[in-house]
């Protein structure tokens, strides 16, 4: 009798295996001529060579599947196991709006016609601005879009960067040494790549460099290929910044900025390096721009309203 040994990393057993083993005890069933014994972050099978092999062949599809959906279930392991081949069992993409399935296999869409334009620029460009107000899903569909091009081994690492300017607080104040001090302004990428990549596997990508998020300082003398790269509240750089930034671009590259040109918190007369560019680049071949706004809102009913009672006063000055 012959063993075989299937590890699990950057899952969770526990999500894979399914409550009190209930995915196990299908798989005895569709392989009673196995032994097959799940413990740990482990999966052992004893029994004759060909049956192994099959074995381990449908658990790839499985190990597969589970990386993109974030689940499995019952209805899926019975279409993978008696599928021939990924086409039968693969869910068909339908209008394609979803662009990446997070926790527990929630379809993450772009909800709104700006939403879809940013996908499909995404598509056609390498460098793509993403302006609008707050509650826009800027931020979230391009974090999506990353995580998805990484699913998809179109690139091999995700960044994630944003300028580390002080609304009004002072950075040297706060307690803990400079990654606690900086971690607040990084919050919203941790809290989007959290919907959509299980805390596993999101942990083992931060550690071993996959996924980086770090202040825009951190850029500069990098050349970023082979990557999806997200300067997030582009509205606080400074026209230096976003220059230095632009051209880290590498081979194989696909580079998102988004921002929110009301929601500037340089010091007054210095000039945001995204209202620069947007003029500076609007005729470059490649670089895709989308202007979103109020109708694209996806938060709470009443930050629409509160964009809109906003911009009457600010209109006066």
């Amino acid at each position: 009798m012959n063993e075989l040994i299937i590890e699990l990393t950057e899952i969770s057993p526990r999500d894979f295996f399914g409550l009190e083993n209930a995915n196990i005890d299908l798989l005895k069933k569709y392989f009673p001529k196995l032994k097959i014994v799940a413990r740990g972050n482990k999966i052992k099978a004893y029994g004759d060579d060909d049956v192994l092999e099959e074995f381990d062949r449908r658990i790839t599809m499985l190990l597969d599947q589970f990386a993109k959906y974030n689940k499995i279930d019952e209805n899926v392991i019975e279409r993978v196991l008696l599928s021939r081949n990924k086409e039968e069992y693969e869910s068909p993409a339908g209008s394609g709006e979803v662009i990446v399935h997070g926790l527990s296999g929630k379809p993450i869409k772009a909800q709104t016609a700006n939403q879809r334009k940013l996908v499909a620029l995404m598509g056609k460009n390498d460098m793509v601005f993403a302006v609008g107000p707050a509650g826009t899903g800027k931020t979230y569909t391009g974090v999506a879009l990353a995580v998805k091009a990484l699913k998809d081994k179109e690139v091999k690492r995700i960044i994630l960067t944003r300028p580390a300017v002080e609304a009004g607080e002072n950075l040297g104040f706060l307690p803990g040494d400079l990654k606690e001090k900086l971690d607040p302004y990084m919050q919203p990428l941790y809290d989007a790549l959290r919907d959509m990549i299980p805390a596993e596997k999101l942990a083992s990508h931060i550690e071993t460099g996959v996924i980086q998020i770090a202040p825009l300082a951190f850029m500069r003398g990098r050349t970023l290929d082979n990557a999806f790269v997200i300067l997030d509240e582009a509205q606080n750089t400074t026209h230096a910044q976003m220059k230095m930034f632009l051209t880290r671009m590498g081979k194989n590259a696909k580079f998102m900025i988004t921002g929110d040109p009301g929601q500037i918190d340089l010091p007054r007369r210095v000039i945001s390096g995204l209202k620069e560019a947007l003029l500076v680049l609007k005729d470059v071949k490649g670089v895709g721009m989308v202007y979103l706004d109020d109708k694209d809102v996806i938060r709470h009913r009443l930050v629409k309203e509160v964009i809109a009672a906003y911009r009457n006063i600010e209109n006066l000055d």
